[in-house]
């Protein structure tokens, strides 16, 4: 069992989470800007004034805030995003840690508010560009090809504050004009690019009881989201022919919980509407044939024209890309032995271990993913997330032990090499995060990813020093070895 040739190790990492400097630069504020931090048991909030000057702090909204309300940063709440774990200041240390590693290829996302602060200014802010030109020159300096999100929930507020998230026309041409100059402007730098991450999200974590006007507008949104992605693919490939675009799923095994043959239909619908229903227009260019079932269910009508079908028939992408973190065992049946994980909930299955966070460690789903979804599309897969949410203890030498993790990665690097022996086409895996960055469920510090620790604590407290873990050094060596050697074994 052997990995491809060129096989693209490496790690993955979100602006938003990462990357710092909310107000430098020229960039323009986001949503994760007005959300604070959270924890595993209570939800992060986002901020806002009402027309009568009142400020609130509420859980996100899916029909957001109301009308004639403003969102604002308010004093005696804390932000993570803010600072997150300030990339902006540090791209240089970090990528010659990567690189140390072996790093082949880096995923990140663009900040679109960096690039055009408000979404729909006519000229791109420079300063923004040329810090993005300055981290893709970096990680070419080290060979390590850069992997690219386009948008990873990073809307400019003042879009989302004029037009509501994604609920008009307007967004397509704002998100393609962005595309545009980005494909032109890194044209030589990049090559791999993803459109929107974890486009699903949008319904899969929907609750089967929200309303009807909830669904709308959910669907609505995945639908002018579908038409922005491609348009994006057709023109990245007219501005440069080498460029690879791919969708990103938020990926998820289901399992039925018990064989019940209702058991059964439920777990084939929660594929068809979690993981199916994106997939579907991304890669094959058309509403698959359940669509209508969906729509039907919560009397969904759709803002939807001849041309989006020609365009979305004419974008279909070059590669399919996922997260994957755990499987979710699900039934028709009450229970009340629910756990969660990475904002998604299900009944616990006996047959798995759960994390500190809810979540459930098994590697074999994430075969059973691959093989699926290759079956499905026939086209390159990128697995862009995996990894696990931990603590971490710094010793008094300076020491991070961390086998959970290395054991963690292990379990999925087997589960990769046995799908590829199987036949799938596979060819990159970056883990999330290649270092510590702040939690996009909770906010928090202390559910940390990485292979290198970042001193900060879920309050922003500390120097955000540099440190490696013992997983660093095992993972340098995996890469070093092209997964061959998984042992436990690493040298510092």
């Amino acid at each position: 069992m052997t990995f491809p040739k060129g096989f693209l190790w490496g790690g993955a990492t979100a602006a938003n989470q990462y990357e710092g400097g909310w107000n430098e630069g020229g960039r323009g504020p986001a949503l994760t800007d007005v959300t604070t931090g959270g924890t595993v048991n209570t939800p992060r909030l986002v901020t806002w004034i009402d027309k009568d000057g009142n400020p609130h702090a509420e859980p996100e909204n899916p029909l957001g805030i109301p009308e004639g309300a403003k969102y604002a940063v308010l004093d005696g709440y804390y932000y993570p995003n803010h600072k997150a774990t300030d990339f902006y200041h540090h791209y240089k240390e970090d990528i010659a840690l990567f690189a140390e590693m072996g790093y082949k290829t880096f995923r990140m996302s663009i900040s679109w508010s960096r690039i055009y602060p408000t979404g729909e200014d006519e000229t791109p802010n420079q300063e923004g560009i040329e810090f993005y030109r300055s981290v893709f020159e970096e990680l070419r300096k080290y060979d390590i090809e850069p992997l690219v999100t386009i948008w990873h929930f990073d809307t400019p507020l003042a879009m989302i504050q004029k037009y509501g998230d994604w609920t008009c026309r307007e967004y397509i041409d704002a998100y393609v004009k962005y595309a545009k100059t980005i494909f032109t402007e890194y044209k030589g730098l990049v090559k791999y690019w993803l459109t929107f991450n974890e486009i699903n999200n949008t319904v899969n974590f929907l609750p089967d009881n929200a309303s009807d006007e909830v669904f709308q507008k959910a669907y609505q949104h995945l639908h002018y989201q579908f038409v922005a992605s491609a348009k994006a693919v057709q023109i990245g490939h007219e501005i440069d022919p080498e460029n690879k675009i791919g969708c990103m799923i938020c990926g998820i095994c289901y399992y039925p919980f018990t064989c019940d043959p209702q058991d059964i239909l439920f777990n084939r619908y929660k594929w068809e509407k979690g993981i199916f229903y994106c997939g579907d227009v991304q890669c094959k260019g058309k509403y698959p044939t359940f669509a209508k079932k969906l729509w039907a269910e919560h009397n969904v009508t759709l803002d939807i024209t001849e041309q989006d079908l020609v365009d979305i028939a004419n974008g279909c992408v070059d590669m399919y890309t996922f997260s994957y973190y755990m499987s979710q065992a699900v039934t028709t049946h009450e229970s009340d032995d629910i756990v969660g994980g990475n904002m998604s909930f299900g009944v616990r299955n006996p047959y798995m271990e759960y994390s500190d966070w809810g979540w459930g460690v098994d590697a074999t789903g994430l075969q059973y993913y691959l093989e699926m979804i290759y079956d499905r599309y026939e086209i390159p897969l990128i697995i862009t997330e995996n990894g696990l949410g931990a603590y971490d203890t710094v010793e008094e030498d300076g020491s991070i032990h961390d086998p959970f993790r290395i054991e963690y990665y292990r379990k999925h690097i087997q589960a990769m090499q046995k799908a590829i022996d199987n036949g799938i086409d596979l060819i990159g895996y970056t883990t999330w995060g290649c270092i510590d960055v702040v939690s996009a469920g909770t906010g928090e510090m202390r559910k940390r990813y990485g292979f290198i620790y970042v001193d900060m604590d879920d309050e922003g407290k500390g120097t955000m020093k540099r440190s490696r873990k013992d997983s660093f050094y095992w993972y340098k060596k995996v890469i070093a070895s092209d997964g061959d050697n998984l042992d436990d074994s690493f040298e510092k």
